[in-house]
């Protein structure tokens, strides 16, 4: 059977990808998905308690590009929701980032915000060179905090000491020198109203589209013709792990639903010094659901299990630099996704990506 493009995967950046095909280039495409469902990580349902929760933990979209929120909000109305996030230290629940409220109540002061942006001054260390996550933190608030706060979460998160781990990791995580507790400070944020997996439902709604669900594209390939594939599953995977298979980080879930309204303070807490689990999610506080019940995912970061997140050391790099001079040779593949790519998207990131590969390599 020929299809002129067929899209691996179904999550953000092949259903942003089959969308545009089928949309502006008026174009059959097939996407082939290995899991039951559509909409990757980002993917939500109903459990047995009737309460909507993300299925691969929290996520929250987040955004200053105006086209990628214009281009998702053509699939869904949005919940103008704030994301706040608080993280357990000394038996106490400070905000998260670190906020000027985070060092007042770290160590009962009063500070303002020119006070506090001295004190981090007199934390920091001073290195000549920053060259690990460990090296980002100590820069810019001293070793105190930096055992108080991320040293342990990392640890939990990666199984590594963060000496070893790359600057992007603590970089992604703001230190702001004001009383804005918001996790995220982009122009755009929120919720989609209804639901991720509905508004993947929307984008692929056309009938220029077909899914091929429970499918290793493997399994198929062979039977099929195409004129361009885009691929958004692991790379080491499509070229039969050649240089060896790459390493991830994956997450144990344990969902459980409590007979009462409320559970936690926040969405989201977030626990670097006590337990196994980094993080407690409460969904009914990110969906706005009303419901008699409440539901909670603990999440415990593990080597085996689905790749989530790419494995940011030096040597993981290199290992995938091979596999990049392989991909570059491709005439008629397109690698796009945090997985095929090995490097950590956020979903706004993810859809630009789509786009600007849509633009540049199918539609320029």
């Amino acid at each position: 059977m020929y299809y002129k493009y067929i899209v691996v995967g179904a999550g953000l950046a092949g259903l942003t990808i089959a969308e545009r095909i089928a949309s502006e280039l008026k174009e059959k495409v097939l996407i082939i998905e290995k899991r039951n469902h559509i909409g990757g990580n980002v993917y939500d349902s109903y459990n047995e308690d009737g309460i909507l929760i993300h299925n691969y933990g929290p996520h929250i979209f987040h955004t200053n590009d105006r086209e990628v929120y214009q281009y998702l909000s053509k699939f869904t109305p949005w919940n103008d929701f704030w994301h706040r996030v608080l993280t357990y230290v000394d038996g106490n629940l400070v905000p998260m980032p670190i906020t000027v409220e985070t060092i007042n109540k770290l160590y009962n002061l009063n500070l303002s915000c020119d006070e506090v942006e001295d004190f981090l001054k007199e934390k920091a260390v001073s290195l000549d060179e920053i060259k690990t996550s460990k090296d980002v933190a100590l820069s810019k608030v001293g070793l105190d905090i930096y055992e108080k706060i991320f040293e342990t979460y990392t640890r939990k998160q990666w199984g590594i000491d963060p000496g070893e781990i790359d600057t992007s990791v603590i970089s992604r995580i703001p230190i702001r020198l004001n009383r804005d507790t918001r996790y995220f400070n982009d122009r755009y944020q929120g919720m989609p109203k209804y639901g991720f997996t509905r508004m993947c439902e929307k984008m692929v709604s056309n009938p220029n589209i077909k899914i091929l669900l429970n499918t290793d594209y493997k399994e198929v390939i062979k039977d099929l013709t195409y004129d361009k594939l885009i691929y958004t599953g692991p790379t080491d995977y499509f070229y039969d792990y050649k240089y060896g298979k790459m390493e991830y980080r994956s997450i144990d879930f344990v969902f459980e639903t409590f007979n009462k309204e409320e559970y936690q303070s926040a969405p989201v807490v977030n626990y670097p010094n006590d337990y196994d689990f980094t993080r407690i999610t409460e969904f009914k506080k990110l969906t706005w659901q009303e419901h008699k019940n409440t539901t909670i995912l603990k999440e415990y970061p593990c080597s085996d299990g689905e790749p989530y997140y790419p494995f940011p050391t030096k040597d993981c790099k290199e290992q995938f630099s091979l596999y990049q001079a392989e991909m570059d040779k491709e005439t008629n593949v397109l690698f796009v996704g945090r997985l095929a790519e090995y490097r950590y998207y956020n979903m706004d990131a993810v859809v630009r990506r789509a786009l600007d590969i849509f633009h540049g390599g199918l539609n320029g």
